[in-house]
């Protein structure tokens, strides 16, 4: 029927739109990917994060998810602030000293929260930042040791 209606090249053309209408929509569903780096800030693994968690006892960890999701599981020891509610005075009553060593992270690579509070930070004026940039879903994928509450 569809033959009978439209011309071959109608046909390939009402059949490529509906392709790019769909693909569009499919990839419309996907959540972009956060920045490879922040000019400034040091990118580290899951295995660095144990390093600089066992070498340097007193490092911050914030967690950017949100609550119920540091609920379900996160780092020993990281201090849970949602990237959007992040203001300076946190950051200040964790950390005053704003060349002070601060690790922060979220759901993975496909998470913006994490680097959406590094800039904050950035831009008020905390220069030692480390990104642990793969995240929660690195750190579940290598099994390492998660605290849930």
């Amino acid at each position: 029927m569809f033959d009978l209606f439209f011309t071959r090249r109608q046909q390939r053309m009402i059949v490529a739109g509906v392709s790019i209408l769909f693909s569009s929509v499919l990839c419309a569903g996907q959540k972009p990917f956060a920045p490879e780096n922040i000019d400034g800030v040091r990118v580290v693994s899951a295995e660095q994060v144990i390093d600089l968690i066992l070498d340097s006892p007193d490092l911050v960890v914030i967690d950017s998810r949100k609550k119920t999701e540091y609920l379900k599981g996160h780092i020993e020891g990281a201090i849970n602030i949602l990237n959007t509610s992040l203001e300076r005075e946190d950051l200040e009553s964790i950390s005053a000293d704003k060349s002070r060593e601060i690790l922060f992270y979220c759901n993975g690579t496909r998470c913006l929260r994490s680097s959406d509070s590094i800039k904050k930070a950035k831009s008020w004026g905390y220069k030692n930042l480390i990104w642990f940039r793969g995240g929660w879903k690195e750190w579940t994928e290598k099994r390492l040791p998660a605290v849930t509450e």
